[in-house]
């Protein structure tokens, strides 16, 4: 008489099924960095128009602006795959790329110009977006802080119309190189992770320090309109008073 086999016990001793290789290139913190300034230039750029988005726009023109210092300093004294000589190495290929494109007539030639110049043109774009929010921010504190006339506000929308360009460049790139690729290439700035073997790139995901960002971003917007409504209280409280020492100095003029 043979034993049966159970599918339950089977079933209880199979290997649990294993899950795809993944390794991570990309930490929380400069996920979020991304992100909001993303949301803070798309924010700051459709309420550009207008008086009644002025503080909202403001607002998130000072975001922009406090997320490149944290950016900055991130790839300064941050991982090392988060740090600024990256791109700055990627770029050191440019003058060399550019010279290459004179032999695409070459047999075989336009295969590795073309992997070289999808690394070199994504580094660039990254740079002209993080160079070009230093003139807007400072432009657009001067025109809040009205330090000029007319001409600053042209300056203003060029070097915003200039960012626009770039940023519309930069998905551009991960768009065509997602249909090239056959992957998306923006799937690791959401995840942080890229499918295959290996070490991480990201040691450490510094998921605090991202949390921390976001609250203080946060933080920042709550106070910004905690003030437009004092000062639109104290507005609105001194609007009836003036009136009464008007009417006070009329009714004496009369006399």
């Amino acid at each position: 008489m043979t034993a049966s086999t159970h599918p339950s016990s089977t079933q209880a001793g199979a290997p649990a099924a294993a899950r795809p290789a993944s390794r991570r290139v990309t930490d929380a913190a400069t996920r979020m960095q991304h992100w909001l300034m993303a949301l803070s230039f798309t924010g700051a750029y459709l309420s550009a128009e207008g008086e009644r988005w002025r503080l909202v726009h403001v607002t998130l023109g000072y975001t922009l602006a406090g997320l490149l210092v944290f950016r900055v300093l991130w790839g300064l004294f941050g991982p090392r795959q988060a740090r600024l000589s990256v791109l700055g190495r990627k770029l050191q290929g440019l003058p060399g790329w550019l010279k290459s494109l004179t032999s695409l007539s070459a047999p075989g030639a336009l295969a590795p110009v073309w992997r070289q110049g999808q690394n070199l043109l994504m580094a660039l774009a990254v740079t002209l977006i993080l160079t070009l929010v230093v003139p807007l921010s400072l432009s657009g504190y001067a025109i809040w802080d009205e330090w000029g006339g007319d001409w600053l506000e042209e300056l203003h929308e060029f070097f915003s119309n200039a960012l626009l360009v770039a940023v519309l460049a930069h998905i551009g790139l991960i768009v065509l190189l997602s249909a090239l690729r056959r992957k998306n290439q923006a799937l690791p700035m959401l995840t942080g992770r890229v499918a295959g073997a290996g070490p991480d790139l990201a040691k450490r995901n510094h998921g605090l320090l991202a949390a921390l960002l976001l609250a203080c971003v946060l933080a920042f917007w709550g106070w910004q309109w905690t003030q437009a409504s004092n000062n639109t209280q104290g507005a609105q409280d001194s609007a009836p008073a003036s009136a009464q020492a008007d009417n006070g100095r009329r009714h004496d003029s009369d006399d």
